[in-house]
């Protein structure tokens, strides 16, 4: 691949992204090499690759193809040596490139993806509630649930969805000021605004927005001053009835290090929780994006099997689903195939191997010891006190659900027990997990966590 062809792709990429987005953050990407359908780009700062990597790869590597370029994935790393940005003629590109810092200081928000909308959001049991309450605040009016609280493991949607509402209230309402950022982009934002000696823009800035939206909120837990500022913040915008929308990876009482006056607040609106993606839910994400690459792709057949074989495979991370799917398509065209199972198995090897990962029985002990906050010797050991026996059948239960170990085996982990005990232990959970909301909220987030 040449820089002609980058700078072919960076004018296509223009049109599709935006003003805005291109020269914030496609501009300063410098083509670096390309290896074995690797093609590599340096960034300034570790930061934005994985902005750049999470919110544009995909339609980086799309447009590469149809460039002609031979990639399949794309990569973006921090060179050793600051970066010297090659002159081009295009007069698209001709405005010096936005530096992070001086992105952080002007732009009260992060860039929106064009891709994460309502009509792309594929709804399923699993998020079905979170996409309705979402929905509801995409409407706008007197606020409804205020904070929206969307929380739920990497890849299951919650982005998707608060960018699909910023969306949603920018084009029924074009002048409303809503504000999308991740808490480590607030973070960074105060810790600025307290070096250059500007707290009273950051407040003023922040404080005057329509619709604040901070996603992953877990990351200011522990950082004192910053959950201040966060804490006036939202005081503050809750007392004019302007719209919070916040997510995370757990619920706000499980946030660990969170102040209990934040956890307190973020409880007052709506909780919502994204489950796990389904087999059917994630066949019918990967239905949808194959029917837009058929239009990309023009063509290029598809067996049948490989979509449900991929659904079956895959099944913890969207993203790392809609990804491979990708690559399919951009491999299968490089070389000129149709897609079949076996060039499926063949071209996505590295993914289908890393999602084979097994729980061991050994992790669910260490996991559930930590959850309820007991030594993990009591989990196997012989007491048999409600404070630890609970536990320890939950731990059995999920030994039985999520590894491949026989009730003996199982048995032999947990201090030399006998099946029959494992199998006790296995059906008073199942009858618990019916009625009491606890064990049933234990069991989900533990599993969230032994698959993550």
């Amino acid at each position: 691949m040449t820089e002609d062809t980058w700078g072919q792709v960076q004018d296509e990429l223009q049109k599709t992204v935006g003003t805005n987005n291109y020269r914030n953050w496609i501009e300063p990407l410098e083509f670096s090499t390309l290896n074995n359908g690797l093609a590599t780009f340096f960034v300034p700062t570790n930061f934005m690759g994985n902005w750049v990597s999470r919110n544009f790869g995909d339609q980086i590597l799309q447009q590469l193809v149809q460039a002609g370029a031979k990639v399949t994935r794309v990569a973006f790393d921090v060179p050793k040596s600051p970066l010297k940005k090659s002159v081009n003629n295009s007069a698209a590109r001709s405005a010096p490139a936005a530096t992070p810092a001086k992105i952080a200081g002007e732009l009260p928000g992060a860039p929106l993806d064009a891709r994460f909308t309502f009509d792309s959001f594929v709804v399923g049991k699993p998020n079905e509630l979170a996409h309705a309450a979402a929905r509801r605040v995409g409407e706008g009016g007197p606020t409804a649930f205020n904070p929206l609280f969307l929380y739920g493991g990497v890849g299951l949607g919650k982005t998707h969805l608060m960018h699909a509402i910023a969306w949603e209230l920018q084009s029924k309402s074009p002048d409303l000021r809503v504000v999308y950022l991740s808490a480590e982009q607030f973070m960074y934002r105060f810790v600025q605004a307290i070096r250059e000696k500007q707290m009273m823009d950051f407040k003023q800035l922040f404080r005057s927005v329509d619709v604040l939206m901070v996603d992953d909120v877990q990351f200011i837990a522990g950082k004192d001053s910053t959950q201040e500022e966060f804490f006036h913040t939202f005081n503050a915008l809750v007392d004019q009835n302007k719209q919070i929308i916040i997510s995370a990876d757990r619920p706000p009482v499980e946030i660990k290090d969170l102040e209990e006056r934040i956890k307190s607040r973020l409880q007052c609106g709506l909780v919502v929780d994204l489950h796990p993606t389904d087999y059917e839910l994630r066949l019918g994400i990967l239905q949808q994006k194959v029917d837009r690459y058929r239009q990309q792709y023009p063509g290029l057949e598809i067996n049948d099997g490989v979509l449900e074989f991929l659904s079956q495979r895959i099944s913890t991370n969207v993203r790392v689903l809609e990804g491979a799917l990708m690559r399919l398509f951009a491999f299968a065209s490089l070389v000129g195939r149709e897609i079949t199972l076996e060039l499926a198995q063949d071209c996505l090897a590295d993914i289908l191997r890393a999602s084979d990962r097994k729980v061991t029985v050994e992790e669910i002990q260490r996991k559930v010891s930590e959850h309820y906050n007991i030594r993990l010797s009591d989990i196997i050991g012989p007491r048999r006190v409600r404070v630890i026996a609970r536990p320890r059948q939950v731990a059995m239960y999920l030994a039985k659900q999520l590894t491949t170990r026989s009730l003996p085996e199982i048995g032999r982990r947990f201090g030399g027990r006998d099946h029959t005990t494992v199998m006790h232990g296995v059906r008073r959970i199942e009858e618990l997990k019916a009625h009491d909301h606890q064990i049933a909220e234990d069991l989900e987030l533990l599993r969230r966590a032994l698959e993550a």
